[in-house]
């Protein structure tokens, strides 16, 4: 009887423990074992997901940067072809006493004698254009007009004084750096 009652415990302790008992006992890993890597290989496709995603938008971002420098050198082109220049203040000695607050703005006039200037900057203004002297440290009173801090813009605004005669055909854009 002794028997029968410690082989009914046996059974008893067999069927009342888990199944992480005899997992323990063979140097497996338990069901705490197997939820904790669960979760960490789920951190780890979330890690992969958002880096996946970060490679994506910084290759759009590098698109675009190259999209804005073809851009760029397209509109050099364009500007080239309609015969205009881009010129830096400092190639003419750098400005003397006008301090533009625009990145570009477009020249339709450079004159030594003050009096041409103002003819010119008053028929500008006239045209409806704000229009400003600038002055050169090499001497050159140039007459300034659309000032705008976007090159396209400044383009499509030269080839539009061309066509209504306040620009000649060597005008220029200033670029203020």
């Amino acid at each position: 009887m002794k028997r029968t009652v410690l082989l009914s415990l046996c059974v008893a302790a067999l069927l009342a423990s888990s199944c992480d008992f005899f997992r323990s006992l063979a140097g497996r890993p338990t069901s705490k074992d197997l939820e904790v890597k669960r979760l960490e290989m789920e951190r780890i496709q979330e890690e992969i997901r958002l880096q996946a995603e970060l490679d994506s938008l910084e290759e759009v971002r590098q698109r675009m940067a190259d999209s804005l420098a073809a851009l760029e050198t397209h509109l050099l082109d364009s500007l080239s072809q309609i015969k205009g220049t881009i010129l830096n203040p400092s190639k003419l000695g750098g400005l003397y006493t006008t301090k533009l607050e625009t990145h570009y703005s477009i020249i339709v006039g450079a004159f030594r004698t003050r009096s041409y200037a103002e003819r010119k900057l008053k028929q500008c203004t006239e045209a409806g254009y704000t229009a400003t002297i600038v002055s050169f440290r090499n001497g050159l009173l140039a007459i300034s007009v659309c000032p705008s801090d976007s090159l396209s813009v400044t383009v499509d605004k030269l080839r539009e004084l061309r066509g209504n005669g306040i620009c000649p055909k060597d005008g220029w854009i200033l670029v203020n750096e």
